[in-house]
């Protein structure tokens, strides 16, 4: 079976019969999800390849740990941590002094102000904006188009001009 011209290799448990030095790439784009399948990856000890479209620009001084997925036109500019398994979409604008925790999903044209924190699960919608210096908790949703003006609790949907 082929999809996109590339062959299915079967379910999670057939990572076990790939070569030493296999990397893998989760692409899937809810947090909570891609975590729960990383969960079940692990175990067949294959690290997670980091892949950083030509197109896409990141910062000198950036970090970031494995699984990260960069798209075409995404611009992650200086002094940005990055956790494991952050998936930064098509022309995704990330701020000077952010810190984005492991299984962060930020959708395609959707900005991260300067200084802000977005926590391990949380995703920020397409077309959304974070403003300056406000923190993004656990496992947060900002919904598409929304402007995010306070912080956002842990766990909450938040969406809209300005987000509530």
């Amino acid at each position: 079976m082929q999809r996109l011209d590339v062959p299915y290799l079967g379910s999670v448990d057939a990572l076990a019969a790939l070569p030493h030095g296999t990397h893998i790439a989760v692409g899937i784009g809810e947090p909570a999800v891609r975590r729960r399948i990383v969960e079940r990856t692990d175990r067949y000890g294959l690290p997670a390849a980091v892949l950083v479209h030509p197109a896409a620009t990141i910062g000198p001084d950036a970090s970031y740990g494995e699984g990260l997925l960069v798209f075409p036109g995404a611009r992650v500019t200086t002094n940005v941590t990055m956790g494991r398994h952050v998936h930064l979409n098509q022309n995704v604008t990330v701020g000077h002094d952010c810190v984005l925790g492991d299984f962060v999903s930020v959708n395609p044209l959707a900005a991260v102000s300067g200084g802000c924190r977005v926590d391990d699960s949380a995703l920020v919608g397409a077309g959304a904006v974070v403003l300056q210096e406000r923190h993004v908790a656990t496992g947060a949703t900002v919904g598409a188009a929304a402007c995010v003006v306070r912080d956002t609790p842990a766990h909450t949907v938040v969406k809209g001009v300005p987000a509530r």
